[in-house]
């Protein structure tokens, strides 16, 4: 008989162990090898701008259905680099989604522009195109819409939007490795598109990495020259012609990279697999759990960075605090809040008046404006992070409904 009393209150766990995501094998070593074996034939330290950096970035492009992609250091540097080659008013002011990491939304002040937090769409994480919409103003120069745990922000609306007042978009990319809206993946939809590859992503170069995608050949030219100290790419007869910093990626990581791209379609469909399997097991089913993602526009697919779900308090007689808490007794990996991507509520986004670019005098913007996220407050109060992994199986799934099953019926009115 199976033992109903909850970990957390003496009983035994549902799940005794979770694997690993095992997804470095012997093919991410043995591109690293070939580059080593290389330099000890050559006598040359591996560099950056070559061969297997060059290659990613055809590759990448490649993967994300033609045009144009260029390897960086970091997911943070491909909103900088991303941004920086927009060539942006100084002061302007760029709307961002409110939900993101603060690495999504500090390089637009750190390209003297002013962020402003949009709203997101009811019971999303993501921003919503009217929430977008609400934020333009004459100083509004580009917008930044990232797509949260690997849910589809909607991209045909929000490009509505940014063709109706003419501005760039940057789709973050940094959740969202194979998102698709219709088919067609997130990041082809904008200007351009800032893809994450440290080393807790889908895929990564490393411990840190990045990619920028762009369809536009002159604008690939100007990601170039943004990530690599304005140099000349493409352009004959000129020194540096703007300033920039190094934001390369470089072969080591371009070649960890190559063979990561290989098994992306692989992870991608195991995580999409593991939550159809615990659908099917009746997780959408059992009291206090709702499945927002049955929300989600048709035709738009989420790639499941982490699987969003949503408490619902009214049919429980715990907090939702309580409730993770208890599944992490159980043995699954639960983040009870999402509120840590909230850079805007953070201290430094709170002591900005003091700071550049707020406190210049050519800066325009209301430097103590109060930004309300209702549909935010609301949804993060209410949704729970639920991580999976490419590694999970048949075993995982029947060990994780069980604890969810457990908790539920335990705290169900």
């Amino acid at each position: 008989m199976a033992d109903n009393t909850l970990a957390i209150n003496g009983g035994s766990k549902a799940v005794p162990e979770l694997p690993a995501r095992y997804h470095f094998g012997k093919e991410e070593k043995a591109a690293v090898d070939a580059l080593f074996d290389e330099c000890i034939v050559s006598g040359n330290a591996s560099g950056y701008n070559g061969p297997e950096e060059e290659a990613f970035g055809r590759e990448f492009a490649e993967y994300l259905g033609g045009g144009y992609a260029d390897g960086v250091n970091s997911g943070t540097n491909t909103i900088f680099v991303s941004l920086k080659s927009l060539e942006l008013p100084p002061f302007s002011e760029v709307v961002v989604g409110c939900v993101t990491d603060p690495g999504g939304m500090m390089p637009i002040a750190e390209l003297n522009c002013i962020p402003v937090p949009a709203d997101t769409a009811p019971g999303s994480f993501c921003a919503g195109a009217e929430q977008i919409e609400s934020r333009i103003t004459d100083r509004t120069s580009a917008i930044v819409v990232a797509h949260i745990a690997g849910e589809p922000a909607d991209m045909p609306s929000i490009m509505a939007v940014a063709k109706r007042h003419n501005l760039p978009v940057v789709e973050d990319c940094a959740q969202a490795h194979m998102s698709l809206i219709d088919g067609r993946k997130a990041g082809t939809f904008g200007t351009l598109g800032a893809f994450s590859l440290m080393a807790g992503k889908y895929m990564c170069a490393g411990g840190q990495g990045g990619a920028v995608f762009t369809r536009s050949e002159e604008q690939y030219w100007k990601v170039r020259r943004a990530a690599d100290r304005g140099k000349p790419f493409n352009l004959e007869g000129h020194t540096n012609v703007r300033y920039a910093i190094n934001c390369n990626m470089d072969e080591i990581h371009a070649a960890i990279a190559r063979a990561q791209l290989k098994k992306l379609p692989g992870i991608v469909e195991h995580r999409r697999n593991f939550v159809k399997m615990m659908l099917e097991r009746g997780l959408g089913e059992l009291p206090g759990i709702y499945i927002p993602q049955k929300d989600l526009k048709k035709g738009f697919e989420p790639c499941y960075w982490w699987w969003r779900l949503r408490f619902m308090a009214d049919e429980m007689k715990c907090t939702k605090d309580e409730f993770c808490k208890a599944l992490v007794a159980e043995g699954a990996q639960i983040l009870p809040s999402y509120a840590a991507a909230l850079p805007a509520r953070m201290e430094w986004f709170a002591k900005r008046a003091d700071c550049h670019p707020w406190n210049n005098p050519l800066c325009r913007s209301d430097v103590n404006a109060v930004y309300e996220t209702p549909n935010c407050d609301k949804v993060i109060a209410s949704d729970f992070v639920f991580f999976i992994y490419e590694s999970y199986g048949e075993t995982q799934a029947d060990q994780l409904m069980e604890a969810f099953r457990k908790v539920a019926v335990h705290y169900a009115k």
